[in-house]
């Protein structure tokens, strides 16, 4: 969906509560705990060291518990902080050309690990409408073994309606800028 201004709260929560009762939009729901990559989509891994130690791990968590990766200039998320739970929905919206195009996903699993790798983290899958259909799991790891502090974002897509076949190449500039621009808002946070 297109709109020249930010929808309301109201239209947004309208929006949520109707589409948080649809299905995922694809059906390898939870491909990414693994993570495998499905046949037939684009799969995209990124990460970037964050530091090292307890308390940088610490940070970078509690910057993916308050979705810090989405705090961009040209990204807004509906409700701002939504809760890091399996099946809260979440309406996220990207600016382009001046144009912003709202997208529908829901949070398909959260990931919690202690160990030598202990790993925090949640998946968005994408609902009926959004541009791509497919899954990306954010997460944030603390290697034990060498003390280094990771966040993780791994994604499998392919076009979801037509309007992003035929916009594909720009809609994979977008997936790109985005994973840059969240990489160096985590950095940041886990910085302070």
């Amino acid at each position: 969906m297109f709109e020249f201004a930010l929808p309301g709260d109201d239209a947004m929560r309208e929006r949520l509560a109707l589409l948080s009762r649809f299905p995922f939009s694809y059906s390898e729901v939870g491909a990414l705990e693994t993570p495998v990559f499905p046949a037939g989509y684009r799969a995209d891994r990124h990460r970037v060291l964050l530091g090292r130690g307890g308390a940088c791990y610490e940070r970078a968590k509690a910057a993916l518990q308050n979705w810090e990766m989405f705090n961009l200039s040209w990204v807004r998320l509906h409700p701002q902080a939504p809760p890091i739970a399996a099946d809260s929905a979440v309406g996220i919206s990207a600016r382009f050309l001046g144009v912003w195009h709202v997208n529908f996903c829901r949070i398909a699993y959260t990931i919690e690990d202690k160990g030598d790798v202990e790993t925090f983290g949640f998946a968005l899958g994408t609902l009926p409408g959004h541009v791509l259909s497919g899954e990306e799991r954010f997460c944030v790891e603390w290697h034990h073994e060498d003390d280094s502090v990771w966040y993780h974002v791994c994604a499998f897509s392919r076009p979801g309606k037509l309007l992003s076949r035929l916009g594909y190449p720009i809609v994979r500039r977008l997936q790109a800028r985005f994973a840059k621009d969240s990489q160096i808002a985590m950095a940041c946070a886990a910085a302070i």
